[in-house]
């Protein structure tokens, strides 16, 4: 499939913003960024980014490119002609599975084994995605109750909203291809399928951050809500959820939401999350690294004003998971610049296995 490449001029007339007031640069280096699908908001928002860039005349700018999803980019990111000149969209437990790539469970999503130690650049956004289920249907209150049902999840490509949900229904519940109608469509698909009545469940997200004061409820849940009935939430347990992180070697944190933070839920919700990154190869050119965290850092707090997923963003995210192994030399040498770093350790780290 190939990637698009956002075109600057649309972006600009779609994203119009005033420019901010940075040091200049006349030619500024561009930066491919594998991001993720059209609808993404992710994508939305790190086109929102470029513009600022290109505005403020930074000297570097990223080109968010679209992609089929987060588990594409990292096979992509295998490729040597990429390493020195790409960043990319992933989360921690992406790269913590690639590491199995190639196994029984994994070889459907992950063909080959990719045991690359990406570097960390930041934190973007900690994401439920495919932890969360949603249903019309009041008698159902497990996941464990979905055995011969229709599930509708997103695509192989895709992390959060295809292969996490796969891996949670069949080493969590024992809920598998073989005794369930499970389907893998793009979210606009599985979501209309919901409200059409011809699947039982759907694969729902969220997203929050290490504060916790900020849930973004993405547009899929909205779309289901919009079609006015009553939506009912299937969450997973924080005993499934350490199972599969010792099965894996990932770390999915077990989290609660808390009474209506999403649409129509009436009571607490078990769910997890993962944290997403902009990360890159070890060969990515420290500088570049360097002034793609000075950009995020200066842009950060001003872009709550023009997309919903940057009211995540705090110097916290930023950091978020980081340690002195994981971390690319650039970035860290930015954040030790910003006074940031030694305020890096509130959360778990991202670990690699050995």
């Amino acid at each position: 499939m190939n990637i698009r490449i956002i075109n600057l001029v649309l972006a600009a007339v779609f994203f119009c913003v005033p420019p901010v007031s940075v040091k200049a640069a006349d030619k500024p280096t561009t930066v491919p960024v594998l991001v993720a699908p059209f609808n993404a908001g992710p994508l939305a928002g790190d086109t929102i980014l470029m513009n600022r860039m290109i505005q403020g005349r930074h000297s570097v700018v990223l080109l968010p490119q679209e992609t089929p999803g987060y588990i594409y980019n990292i096979r992509e990111m295998n490729n040597p002609k990429n390493w020195g000149t790409t960043i990319f969209n992933t989360e921690d437990t992406i790269i913590q599975l690639a590491f199995r790539g190639g196994s029984n469970e994994l070889r459907e999503f992950l063909p080959e084994k990719i045991d690359i130690r990406f570097k960390l650049l930041y934190c973007e956004a900690w994401w439920g995605g495919g932890k969360v289920f949603i249903t019309y249907d009041q008698n159902l209150t497990s996941l464990s109750q979905l055995q011969g049902k229709q599930v509708s999840i997103g695509l192989r490509s895709q992390s959060d909203w295809g292969v996490y949900p796969r891996l949670f229904l069949e080493y969590g519940y024992r809920i598998t291809p073989d005794n369930t109608d499970i389907r893998h469509l793009t979210p606009v698909a599985l979501s209309q399928q919901l409200i059409d009545g011809v699947t039982d469940v759907a694969a729902g997200s969220f997203g929050t951050e290490p504060g916790r004061n900020h849930w973004l409820i993405q547009q899929v849940v909205r779309k289901i809500e919009a079609a006015g009935k009553k939506m009912y939430y299937l969450g997973i347990e924080k005993d499934i959820v350490e199972k599969l992180n010792k099965k894996f070697g990932t770390t999915w944190m077990p989290i609660v939401l808390p009474v209506g933070t999403l649409p129509h839920q009436d009571k607490p919700l078990p769910s997890a999350i993962n944290r997403g990154y902009k990360a890159s190869h070890p060969d990515f050119p420290e500088d570049l690294a360097y002034h793609i965290i000075m950009a995020v850092a200066r842009l950060g707090a001003d872009m709550k004003k023009y997309h919903a997923i940057w009211n995540l963003w705090s110097p916290q995210l930023m950091l978020s998971g980081l340690t002195e192994e994981n971390v690319h030399p650039g970035a860290k040498r930015a954040y030790q610049e910003l006074g940031w770093w030694a305020d890096r350790n509130r959360e778990f780290p991202v670990t690699y296995p050995q």
